[in-house]
This record gives C-alpha cells, sequence and structure tokens, in this order.
C-alpha cells in the first residue's frame, strides 16, 4: 500500500490557523491580566515595557491615540506598576518604565495563560524548537511598518 502526500496548506489556510491561534492567545491573554484586575491592553502595556518607552511611542505600539495612552498609564500608575520619567535627552519627553510590581504583575499574567501553556505543552521539545524556528523566520517580514 503506498501512501499519498497531504497536499501542502495554502496561505490563506495557513493564515486562518495562525488567526485562530492569535485570537485563543489574546483571550487566554486577557483572562490571566483580569485575573491580576488589568484589562488586556493595561496587561498590554505592561508587556512593552522592557525598558523606558516615551508615551507616543506606547501610542504607536498600541496602535492607539496618545491620548488614550495617557488614561492607561494613570491607572496602572495609580496601582503603582508604571512611573512616568524625563526623557534624559528632552525633558518635554515622558518615558514610562515599569516598576518591580509591574514586571511581576506581567510575569504572572504570562505565566497563568494556561491555554496557551497547555496548547505547547503537546509539542515535544523537537517540535517547539523547529516551530521557533519558524516563526522567528516569519518575525521580521511582519514587524515591517508603513
Amino acid at each position: 500500500m503506498t501512501g499519498t502526500a497531504s497536499p501542502s496548506p495554502t496561505k490563506a489556510q495557513l493564515l486562518e490557523l495562525v488567526a485562530a491561534l492569535g485570537t485563543a492567545q489574546w483571550q487566554d491573554f486577557a483572562a490571566a491580566a483580569a485575573r491580576q484586575g488589568l484589562t488586556s491592553v493595561q496587561a498590554k502595556l505592561l508587556a512593552q515595557l522592557k525598558g523606558p518607552v516615551p508615551m507616543r511611542g506606547l501610542a504607536t505600539l498600541l496602535v492607539c491615540d496618545a491620548s488614550n495612552v495617557t488614561g492607561i498609564v494613570d491607572r496602572l500608575e495609580a496601582r503603582g506598576l508604571v512611573r512616568r520619567e524625563p526623557d534624559p535627552g528632552d525633558r518635554r519627553v515622558k518615558n514610562v518604565v515599569a516598576t518591580d510590581e509591574g514586571r511581576e504583575t506581567i510575569r504572572r499574567v504570562r505565566a497563568e495563560m494556561q491555554a496557551t501553556h497547555s496548547a505547547l505543552d503537546t509539542l515535544d521539545e523537537e517540535e517547539r524548537t523547529t516551530l521557533y524556528g519558524l516563526l522567528e523566520r516569519l518575525r521580521p517580514a511582519t514587524d515591517q511598518r508603513g
């Protein structure tokens, strides 16, 4: 008995699967954020803070108006999760920096993403390594803006 190879998936099929996975991951992220008392957008902002980020830069990263970022940062700052600092190169610019508590909170959000963790647990180490390599190859093409 001879086996026939499965046809290669189309780009549309791949995009549909990537979108479905992205949606599921975002829903898991939002649920984990809610358990930490955060909205999904507040958690997304915290996740972007690997160092000082200007308010306008956060608006770009979050794909929203700068005035919306002000309110989000206000609420995170009131909880002690972020702080505003003047930019050393231009004191008119305010950078947002995660506090230790903010970094710990986003770490907990990521750790509590049970659906995402469970999905990844279905892959063995070699499969995870292969998937990581493939996603890294796709990243530069998807990071191009403008």
